[in-house]
């Protein structure tokens, strides 16, 4: 995370801002601008830690800040430490301490030896920004308190981010969740990691998530989930990404198709392709409709690349769909409350009642694919290529991005789909 002072601006400032509040230092509002309360919050922190009180947000504060991060602590054990005690120090609670360490004997705790300490907050925020640091932070807090999720990287983005990948469940119906194909729709990003927070929680607790047993579900299910497709996109468009040459590359071209926004109508990766438009299910007719709305060179959003899976994104996606060889896929989008399921007239078995079973659990409409961006979309590709069930989940209403405001509903309307995806098929 880069440098923060007063006056800095952006997502990593939101973080902050909440780090400080998490970790007891006032009730800041994580509006993203360092200002003087700000200021005086994390000076009052580096004093805690006998730091310099310089005010200055850098490597040796934001280590110290990192359990408010990612939601834990490593503990180093002292004589005459229990778990008890530990628990007590941290507001944690035995449960979580068990949980976050498999084999681990009360009775036996060794001087020196390390314990994952879960801290008393969800590790995924909902409240703020997002950008490519936070999503790292909120994986290494989850793979930290429930170590049964298995953690790993589909590829790398085109600036080089890791394309995270958690499994949840070790059954044989395998699924595959995705998000944030597009820059501007990232607050999928949050709705996917906090699912599988609560799907984890559920299941270290022997309890139930949507009214079902999440022991069940990782009995019967595998869920992979790809929580964020487009890291370098979600940066610009939030604004984490500030200045360089990319920045550079980006508002030029933006400038070219001055009907997005900048940054926040940034749709595409940072070579200027839509991701959502490089799979080869009908690329071609793709390229024939955006061209002939006058995309045809690097875009903010709608162009549709040189070749298809020619970002190294998408590519990414394919292959690791491939290897993951799904039943069925939910890919997330906003925004509209529209589920569609369709490819042409490809017929998938299942598919449309699946699709009703989604609407009445969300409220959300189950809809045939416009014409217009009905072609080389991920859900395109896979049911042509597997003939199985795939979905496009347009979350939320209203003009892209959707503010944070909107993620309680969107969580909502969506927790039976996330559920019930893995139990369907």
């Amino acid at each position: 995370m880069r440098v923060l002072k007063l006056g800095s601006i952006g997502p990593a400032v939101q973080l902050l801002q909440l780090a400080l509040t998490r970790a007891g230092f006032g009730a800041l509002s994580p509006d993203g601008i360092f200002g003087t309360g700000t200021d005086k919050a994390l000076r009052s922190f580096q004093r805690s830690r006998n730091l310099y009180a310089d005010g200055i947000a850098g490597n040796a504060t934001q280590r110290q800040l990192m359990p408010y991060f990612t939601g834990f602590v490593s503990h180093s054990i002292s004589s005459g430490d229990t778990l008890f005690s530990i628990a007590q120090r941290y507001g944690s609670s035995l449960p979580a301490i068990f949980t976050a360490n498999p084999g681990l004997d009360e009775n036996r705790l060794v001087p020196g030896a390390v314990v994952t300490v879960p801290l008393p907050f969800e590790v995924v925020p909902t409240d703020i920004s997002y950008f490519s640091g936070l999503i790292a932070y909120c994986v290494r807090g989850l793979q930290a308190r429930y170590p049964f999720i298995s953690v790993g990287e589909a590829g790398r983005s085109f600036m080089g981010k890791p394309l995270w990948s958690l499994r949840l469940g070790q059954g044989g119906n395998r699924v595959l969740y995705n998000a944030s194909h597009h820059a501007n729709e990232w607050i999928c990003t949050p709705l996917l990691l906090k699912f599988a927070e609560r799907l984890a929680a559920a299941y270290s607790e022997g309890g139930l998530i949507y009214g079902q047993s999440a022991a069940e579900i990782f009995d019967y299910a595998s869920i992979f989930v790809l929580p964020a497709v487009n890291p370098d996109g979600i940066d610009l468009c939030t604004g984490e990404l500030q200045g360089g040459e990319r920045y550079s590359f980006a508002l030029n071209i933006s400038q070219q198709y001055p009907q997005y926004p900048f940054p926040s109508g940034w749709k595409a990766n940072l070579q200027g392709i839509d991701l959502n438009l490089q799979y080869p299910a009908g690329w071609e007719q793709a390229r024939e409709n955006k061209f002939a709305l006058g995309i045809t060179s690097p875009a903010p959003g709608d162009f549709v690349g040189q070749q298809p899976l020619q970002a190294p994104e998408s590519l990414a996606v394919s292959e690791y769909t491939r290897l993951v060889d799904p039943a069925l896929v939910l890919a997330y989008h906003t925004q509209g409350e529209v589920i569609y399921w369709q490819y042409l007239l490809y017929q998938v078995e299942g598919a449309e009642q699946i699709a009703k079973a989604f609407s009445e659990v969300s409220g959300y409409g189950a809809e045939s694919t416009p014409y217009g961006s009905g072609f080389a979309g991920y859900k395109d590709w896979f049911i042509k290529n597997y003939l199985r069930p795939g979905f496009t989940i347009e979350a939320g209403r209203g003009q892209n991005p959707l503010p944070i405001e909107q993620f309680d509903k969107i969580y909502e309307d969506n927790l039976g789909i996330l559920t019930l995806g893995a139990l369907v098929t």
